[in-house]
């Protein structure tokens, strides 16, 4: 990133940002004394929870002077920041270090430090806490956006966001003909099952239900989880307006009878189209199949870890939009969304792979709510661009939640 003088010195003209921070070295001696340790590991550790950048050493931040570090003390600057990455900030922090030199107002040379700053895998804590940057300045993050870092970073040693306990919880808060199903072709015990499965847990010396257990095995999982639900909408016309509302539902319930609640209330609001033959056609907007993969995705794999944020399905005369919350998991792209697998929420996706369709009721004319190969984007491409002709849409709003919009298919 900025791996030329002049594209550095184009964005130090420019002052800092998201991606730019700048520091003046200050030494006594061999002693770096500006900046100090804690508030450049802060600076640093924030760039790397919030996305790819350069620390850029030897640069005023409030002058954008290029006052340079002296040659013979670049090892010790150097030096300097590798300690405080690995010492200061956890886990280790893995920086590009390169050795440059850079103009002054006087047109002379002067050595500085460009520190490239990867965005991380991990999450990192810093001597003032969990930062993440805000523009120009690192702000520390609130409780629930650390929470979703957390989940989204996918560190091995964190449990995941499925599989924590819920606090004040037990077995008997869930409803026990949903949690049977889930040990019916099993002679082991229920219990020594349902922890197998990541619906019970142990915290503390006592047995707790998990997020999992909540949102598979409760016909209220909102109870615990607000924002574990959906709202589906039928607008008439192309905008959404409230004076043109022709149907809405609120759809809670354990999550399998989720997205038969959103497959249902789309085909009954979807229009059928009559194409003259012979033979005579019926040519219905969406593609049974495309509907049914796109709820799937969207219930089992949105954050819940986002407090009070639930699903949305808006349907229009032209178009279906379909809002989870959250952005997409881990590495995961817009762009390679069609090509590779990335779940969030693997407690639930195991269950959900298991779990026949006719244990939540018929409808969908399928075995099974997923298969494991992650064959549901490719499907709902493949199944949409055939019946209207065009592709859907995934983006990302806000890195905040994922808008698929899914184009109906015109009748003739």
């Amino acid at each position: 990133m900025f791996d030329s003088p002049d594209q550095l010195l184009d964005k130090i003209r420019l002052g800092e940002d998201n991606t730019l921070e700048l520091k003046a070295v200050t030494i006594e001696g061999n002693r770096v004394t500006g900046p100090r340790p804690a508030e450049l590991a802060d600076e640093l550790a924030a760039i790397a929870n919030t996305a790819d950048g350069v620390c850029l050493l030897g640069v005023d931040d409030k002058t954008r002077d290029v006052d340079g570090i002296p040659i013979e003390k670049l090892d010790l600057v150097e030096a300097f920041v590798r300690e405080l990455c690995n010492d200061s900030v956890k886990p280790p922090l893995r920086v590009h270090i390169l050795r440059m030199e850079l103009p002054d107002a006087l047109g002379r040379s002067r050595a500085v430090l460009k520190v490239d700053i990867p965005r991380s895998l991990f999450v990192h804590k810093s001597p003032g806490g969990y930062y993440h940057r805000i523009g120009s300045s690192k702000r520390e993050m609130p409780p629930d956006v650390l929470a979703r870092l957390f989940q989204q970073r996918s560190q091995a040693r964190i449990i995941r966001f499925d599989e924590q306990a819920i606090p004040d919880t037990r077995l008997t808060d869930l409803e026990p003909g949903l949690w049977e199903r889930l040990c019916r072709k099993t002679e082991e015990e229920p219990d020594r099952t349902l922890h197998k499965r990541k619906v019970l847990t142990l915290q503390d010396g006592q047995e707790r239900i998990t997020v999992t257990g909540a949102l598979l095995c409760s016909n209220h999982p909102e109870t615990w989880l607000p924002g574990a639900s959906a709202r589906a909408v039928r607008f008439r016309g192309t905008h959404q307006d409230s004076n043109n509302q022709v149907d809405a539902a609120d759809i809670t319930g354990p999550l399998d009878r989720q997205i038969l609640g959103l497959y249902s209330f789309a085909r009954r609001n979807m229009q059928v189209a009559v194409v003259d033959g012979p033979p005579r056609q019926e040519l219905p907007q969406y593609s049974n199949r495309a509907l049914f993969e796109a709820f799937v995705n969207a219930v089992v794999h949105r954050d819940y870890s986002i407090y009070g944020s639930r699903i949305r399905l808006l349907m229009f005369d032209d178009r279906l939009e379909l809002y989870s919350p959250g952005p997409l998991p881990n590495t995961l792209s817009v762009e390679s969304i069609a090509l590779r697998q990335s779940t969030r929420n693997e407690a639930v996706k195991s269950i959900m792979v298991k779990l026949p369709v006719a244990e939540a009721g018929q409808g969908s004319g399928r075995g099974y709510f997923m298969e494991a190969q992650g064959d549901g984007v490719p499907v709902i491409l493949r199944e949409t661009r055939a019946l209207a002709g065009r592709d859907p849409v995934w983006q990302v709003i806000d890195n905040a939640e994922v808008l698929l919009t899914i184009p109906a298919a015109k009748g003739e």
